[in-house]
């Protein structure tokens, strides 16, 4: 891919109550800037994506990094982002929407999601003005150069705002960090827990690895070795678990042997003279490994859950 190519940053016109809603959030590591007719963005993961207030402001208020994009029902973006949709319920979502698509929208209406990490929103008296060769006609958005024009000129003054909060600059392939693709980025910025967790159940077939559990409001996407060590999200790092499960990994009364086996401390047992429950799911797994991803890249690495049965379960 011809450097140039991927040094692009995208305009998006934006909408003023989502914005006000989500710059008024505390510690927002990502943000879904939904389409309410299901369109989506076709960028490079990292690619800068600036938030464009609607006339009469019409000003770039704000900025954030290209993650993904998929469709999802409402209810399914209300799961996985909650109040990084810009709203404050499920129902305040839906009317929003609504609003936007001029007719009543349900849970289950399916819409563009465009996840971006890291965003940053300026405080009012750094707003910078739109591109001088902005059309008044424009709905959605537009991509620029960054190294050119208009686009040169208001990523500079973004980046000036910026400060160090500018992700490091990445333009040779990734290593696979999410989902063993592998693509080109612009910058690296951190990703977000929702969207950790979405492509974690994905990769596990929405089930907990351990039960099967199919109800997604109980399953979570938990890390093997702590992020606080890793400072990125990896799918090879993390494992669908349902959320009793999930704390007792994380406390070391489970574990998950680097073969795949399912086990369970007998701390368990000893300290809360109980736990009958996880014993039973250790003995009917007996010999068989937990459901895993089907393709062998998505897995858990093997070095992480040595790591986790050598050091942290409770022997």
């Amino acid at each position: 891919m011809d450097r140039r190519e991927a040094r692009r940053l995208f305009i998006g016109v934006t909408d003023q109550s989502w914005y006000d809603f989500l710059s008024a959030e505390p510690g927002v590591d990502e943000v879904n800037f939904w389409r309410p007719g299901g369109g989506l963005l076709n960028a490079m993961q990292g690619a800068p994506f600036l938030f464009k207030l609607k006339t009469p402001l019409n000003a770039i208020a704000g900025v954030g990094f290209f993650e993904r994009a998929e469709r999802l029902t409402v209810e399914d973006a209300w799961e996985f982002y909650g109040r990084k949709n810009g709203a404050a319920s499920l129902a305040a979502l839906c009317a929003a929407i609504g609003q936007n698509r001029h007719e009543p929208v349900g849970r289950t209406d399916v819409i563009g999601c465009i996840v971006l990490s890291q965003p940053t929103f300026f405080s009012r008296f750094l707003w910078l003005d739109q591109p001088r060769d902005w059309s008044p006609n424009t709905v959605v958005g537009k991509s620029y150069d960054i190294d050119d024009g208009e686009g040169a000129r208001v990523w500079a003054q973004v980046t000036e705002r910026l400060g160090a909060a500018l992700p490091p600059l990445a333009l040779s392939v990734l290593d696979k960090e999410f989902g063993g693709q592998g693509k080109p980025a612009v910058y690296l910025p951190r990703q977000g827990q929702g969207t950790f967790r979405r492509l974690v159940l994905s990769a596990y077939e929405n089930r907990c690895a351990i039960t099967g559990e199919r109800a997604i409001p109980v399953v979570e996407a938990a890390h093997i070795v702590d992020f606080s060590e890793q400072q990125r999200h990896a799918i090879s790092n993390g494992i669908a678990l349902r959320a009793d499960i999930h704390k007792l990994f994380d406390s070391g009364y489970v574990s998950i042997r680097p073969d795949y086996k399912f086990v369970v401390s007998s701390a368990l047992r000893d300290e809360y003279k109980n736990g009958l429950v996880y014993y039973d799911l250790e003995a009917q797994l007996g010999q068989q490994t937990i459901r895993l991803p089907a393709e062998a890249q998505l897995r858990p690495k093997r070095e992480h859950l040595e790591r986790h049965y050598s050091e942290k379960f409770k022997r």
